[in-house]
């Protein structure tokens, strides 16, 4: 489970409701919590006396999800320093690993509704080689992964099972603040576990942006393991989804967050058919709209958010946004702290020309643009040259093992362009990282570099560069002639194929 240790940050934990009639005809597999199997023993108003009823037709339901971890690490332990070539050439390490957090199954065939973080990789070099599923009865199942999206923080899982006990989704916007909530999950590995609360706020924002970042906060014990987890109201409905807590400690002090229903259940249904999140997208770097800077701009405050740069070539550059606007209305919908920019324009259609309210040298004025489609999140990930922890999207290092450069590259994104200094029309790849003992570190290449052409042919991604090597190896050469970059300054350089 993720948590935060800072009030700027927030980690969340998720669950999921569920419903059961009695009068079913025999035989028939029906849901733990149909309606009538659970509003006997808790009342629609006041507390119950006791959850257990309710708690025992839906824990069969809530299951454990573990994962078995492949991790590399450098056996350098000077890797990464200054000092790295004195640590050795230590080859990499192997190890194994493990993660656990909950989920719940919503089909009596075995699809499973858990965060994507409980089933991605944990630590950078991982890699993820199985997911087991344990039920309450102690079955285990592998599972294999549906579809998960890492924006929503959503994955469906899929087990080979027959006649399981389910839950379903309830209506999450009947929910309000007070109302009574249960949340049921695998905490520190002990096993299912229960814990009660109220819903503490609706619709709260964290400040991780995007389409998603609107939570049912509550004050039920959510911990590390209830991640992916239900969470239900008294009738039994699975009406969010554990997901983060806020927390100095990484322990629960009663400020938990779920991924609402109404959110999950959409982008569950499109995972379940094996289709791709769409959400809009308008290729702006955006910052909040503080007093003070409202006051700089001579617009009104309390509302809106600050364009700080638009992305060449992207909707919002077509559409004519400047860098200083300030945009308070999209679609006719407030830009506010609890609904903001990037919630509302992510859940627009991509394709759909809408109409933006802004101020601009503090005047109002109007813009219709096309919503373009937000590209992956890997894709959008900050890229700092200076941080070896910051893992450029796409990297190949098998690609480019094969090329045998010594080298590990990645795609050049406009996002990239711009963190290592050059123009973001240019295309080529970006280099990773660099073997210090292949030819291309003495050569002088460095992480940052930019390549766009080897052997004076183009290339746009690792794959590319691995076709010029071959090439070059099946004509009995040794070298290739790379065109690098670094900010505005470029070079031919000839590198050793290893």
């Amino acid at each position: 489970m993720r948590y935060a240790y800072a009030l700027t940050t927030a980690i969340l934990l998720s669950g999921a409701a569920a419903t059961m009639t009695l009068n079913q005809p025999a035989g028939a597999q029906t849901a733990q919590n149909e309606p009538g199997a659970i509003q006997a023993s808790a009342p629609r108003s006041g507390a119950p006396m006791s959850f257990a009823d309710m708690v025992a037709k839906l824990q069969p339901a809530v299951v454990n999800i573990s994962t078995t971890q492949r991790v590399t690490t450098n056996a350098n332990p000077l890797a990464g320093t200054p000092f790295e070539a004195f640590g050795g050439g230590g080859q990499p390490v192997t190890r194994q690993a493990q993660s656990l957090g909950s989920g719940f199954i919503i089909s009596a065939d075995g699809y499973v509704v858990t965060n994507n973080h409980v089933i991605a990789a944990g630590a950078q070099g991982a890699t993820v080689e199985s997911i087991t599923v344990t039920l309450p009865d102690k079955r285990e199942f592998k599972a294999k992964v549906i579809g998960s999206d890492v924006q929503s923080d959503l994955a469906v899982l899929k087990i080979e099972g027959a006649n399981l006990p389910f839950v379903k989704f309830g209506d999450s916007a009947s929910a309000r603040v007070g109302d009574w909530v249960v949340a049921i999950g695998n905490p520190f590995g002990l096993g299912g576990s229960v814990t009660a609360g109220i819903v503490s706020a609706l619709h709260r924002v964290t400040g991780s942006g995007g389409a998603y970042d609107r939570f049912i906060q509550t004050d039920a014990s959510i911990n590390r393991g209830n991640s992916g987890g239900p969470m239900f109201d008294l009738n039994g409905n699975v009406i969010g989804i554990n997901s983060q807590i806020l927390s100095p400690t990484g322990g629960n002090v009663g400020i938990g967050f779920a991924i609402p229903a109404e959110e999950a259940k959409p982008v569950i249904d499109t995972l379940m058919k094996g289709q791709k999140i769409a959400r809009g997208y308008l290729g702006i770097q955006m910052q909040d709209l503080t007093d003070d800077i409202a006051d700089g701009l001579g617009v009104p405050k309390g509302r809106g958010t600050v364009v700080a740069r638009t992305e060449p070539g992207q909707p919002a550059d077509k559409a004519g946004l400047k860098q200083g606007d300030v945009i308070v209305k999209v679609d006719g919908k407030d830009v506010t702290p609890d609904q903001t920019l990037s919630y509302l324009v992510a859940n627009v259609k991509p394709g759909t020309s809408i109409p933006l309210e802004l101020y601009r040298d503090g005047k109002p004025m109007k813009l219709t643009i096309t919503v373009g489609t937000r590209p992956p999140e890997e894709q959008l990930a900050q890229f700092d040259p200076n941080d070896e922890n910051s893992q450029a999207p796409g990297a190949d290092s098998d690609t480019m093992a094969a090329a045998s450069l010594g080298v590990q590259v990645t795609p050049l994104t406009p996002q990239i362009a711009q963190s290592v200094g050059v123009n973001p029309s240019t295309t080529g790849v970006v280099v990773v990282q660099v073997n210090q003992a292949s030819d291309a570190a003495g050569k002088g290449l460095q992480r940052g570099d930019v390549i766009t052409t080897v052997n004076r042919v183009a290339v746009a991604n690792a794959g590319d560069v691995a076709k010029q090597v071959a090439a070059a190896k099946a004509a009995g050469k040794t070298n290739v002639l790379l065109w690098v970059q670094r900010r505005a300054l470029g070079r031919f350089v000839s590198v050793g194929i290893n």
